[in-house]
């Protein structure tokens, strides 16, 4: 039986992670202490301390590094945007106000940083991970989703089978844990999730989608930062508790990557995707989720491979 402790704790993480939430989609909205303590049910005198408490850091440090990421992804991912439109959507309130911040937080101008593309970001990263970071989806312990067989050992690079369409995808409607820290860790969320699930018959195979979320972009932001959701899917109206959250993942055109890969192939996979077939195209990564959909439980498979849908959305460039 869960001790009430426990079950604290639980219900305040997921009044946290609304939070999260909300600021990630509002940026250039209101964000003001009273508004986000009121989405949290918290009063505001207690909420700051809530927040660093659950999170690590402060309200005002999380809202401007995730203003801060948010700008250098889409410096990156959008070149027909001005510098200053960028700022106003992740509502700095003046470009020098933007200029000011950007550079503190990756130490170098924003059109210095849009000229240096990913290697400028993968530089960054490289200088953080040196100083004792953890690694990001790269990594070569990603621990898959349940179910799963642990123990996998085999761990030689082998050819991948990797094709991509562009589609429209539906809506997802998803009950979600939430892992903070290196993407290869999301497996223990996956954990958290299927234990409240399974009791609950939210688990029904083949109907529920198992999906990995990603909200950061792990060339921009610090490993242990980045923020990832075990998601399944779930009728809609899914009352949820505690830590376990619902949000609906947003439909629309995604260039969906079909692969069989092993264990230590996921960042490599999206790599793929990312850096050679998208630059190919007449597509550009747009600011909706991407996401994972796993489609077996790769411990069963005879080569220990995973069948997975790399979804990232997309819109012309």
């Amino acid at each position: 039986m869960i001790d009430q402790e426990e079950l604290r704790r639980r219900e305040y993480v997921g009044r946290v992670n609304r939070v999260m939430d909300y600021v990630h989609a509002n940026l250039a909205g209101d964000l003001r202490l009273e508004t986000l303590a009121r989405i949290a049910s918290f009063s505001p005198f207690h909420f700051h301390r809530v927040f660093r408490a659950v999170i690590g850091e402060t309200l005002n440090d999380f809202i401007r590094r995730v203003r801060a990421t948010t700008a250098a992804t889409r410096l990156l991912n959008n070149p027909r945007e001005s510098i200053t439109e960028i700022a106003v959507q992740c509502g700095y309130s003046s470009p020098s106000a933007f200029a000011r911040e950007f550079r503190v937080a990756f130490g170098t101008s924003a059109s210095k940083f849009r000229r240096g593309g990913r290697d400028a970001a993968r530089k960054i990263r490289q200088v953080e991970s040196k100083n004792g970071q953890t690694e990001s989806k790269e990594g070569k312990d990603f621990t898959p989703p349940p179910p799963y067989t642990p123990g996998i050992s085999d761990t030689r690079r082998t050819m991948m089978k990797f094709s991509v369409e562009v589609k429209q995808m539906p809506e997802w409607n998803v009950v979600y844990a939430r892992h903070i820290g290196a993407y290869n860790k999301v497996g223990e969320a996956f954990d958290r999730v299927f234990k409240w699930a399974g009791p609950r018959g939210l688990v029904r195979f083949p109907e529920t989608k198992s999906l990995a979320v990603y909200h950061d972009s792990p060339e921009v932001t610090d490993p242990l930062k980045l923020r990832s959701d075990a998601c399944l899917t779930v009728p809609p109206g899914t009352k949820v508790d505690g830590e376990i959250g619902t949000m609906k993942i947003p439909g629309g055109l995604f260039a969906v990557a079909h692969v069989e890969i092993d264990v230590t192939q996921f960042g490599e996979a999206w790599d793929k995707l990312i850096g050679e077939w998208m630059p190919k195209t007449g597509y550009q990564p747009d600011d909706r989720l991407c996401y994972e959909i796993y489609l077996n439980d790769g411990g069963t498979h005879p080569q220990k491979k995973w069948i997975v849908d790399i979804c990232e959305p997309v819109r012309p460039l």
